[in-house]
């Protein structure tokens, strides 16, 4: 049987494919599968870059397979390390995720999508938050998508649940890039080999002073990042590759980003 989730090395990138026939719905189980990748993606100091996708190229992911829900699996059932989709509740998930979005993107698929780093969909690509009409809550979508895109807008999507198109989706700022379909892979690839070559150790301070700093004032933000309270900061700030950079930019050459 075809597993529900494909991985794929590619250097540096490790490249995560969705692949549930016909929908790409994703259950209790495989969600699982996807914490597990994404834990052991964080875990390896080898890779450096994820891109999650999803085979085909009309669906990315409708969210919770509602097939599962109908034959009793719970809305908080057990989804893994990650949380739904492996990626929304990932503690330590300091490194560059890129989401490739081929198609439709509803739901827990939506959610999944935004907690990537950057967001690169086809020009075909639709999206919607419809748990409205199924009684249940978008909940990471509720807490996230207020933080980053206008108050109104955001309850407006949550309260009607209605579709809509990339080139919304873009002017709001909940993606980056629109690309024609048969560009989506090779301009994700693109980006995955330019963040590849970059500084990991700044990567995951900045992730981290992100996550944390998010829900604080201004003042306290600054406190935890210029008094080294943050494990990433004070990691970077000792590290041969802090010395590095400034030695390139001396000496006018490339650095050299070793990870330590």
């Amino acid at each position: 049987m075809t597993s529900p989730i494909i991985t794929e090395r590619r250097g540096a990138v490790l490249e995560v494919t969705i692949n549930r026939p016909k929908a790409n719905a994703i259950d209790a189980a495989t969600s699982r599968i996807m914490g597990d990748v994404f834990a052991k993606f964080r875990d390896d100091p080898e890779l450096r870059v994820a891109i999650l996708t999803a085979a085909g190229d009309k669906f990315f992911c409708p969210g919770w397979d509602l097939k599962a829900a109908a034959g009793g699996e719970a809305p908080d059932a057990d989804y893994g390390v990650g949380g739904f989709g492996g990626l929304q509740e990932l503690p330590g998930l300091n490194k560059p995720v890129i989401a490739a979005v081929n198609g439709l993107a509803f739901g827990g698929g939506f959610e999944i999508m935004i907690s990537a780093d950057i967001i690169i969909a086809a020009e075909h690509a639709t999206f919607a938050l419809p748990e409205i009409n199924s009684g249940t809550l978008a909940d990471a979508a509720t807490i996230k998508l207020p933080r980053r895109i206008p108050y109104h807008v955001a309850t407006e999507m949550l309260f009607t649940g209605r579709r809509f198109t990339a080139a919304e989706a873009k002017h709001w700022g909940i993606i980056n890039e629109i690309v024609p379909a048969a560009d989506l892979m090779a301009r994700a690839r693109a980006v995955a080999a330019l963040l590849a070559e970059g500084p990991p150790l700044v990567f995951a301070a900045i992730k981290e002073t992100l996550r944390e700093t998010l829900h604080l004032p201004v003042q306290e933000a600054f406190n935890l990042v210029t008094r080294r309270k943050l494990a990433t900061v004070d990691r970077l700030y000792s590290s041969e590759d802090q010395l590095e950079g400034a030695k390139a930019f001396a000496e006018k050459r490339a650095p050299v980003w070793k990870g330590r």
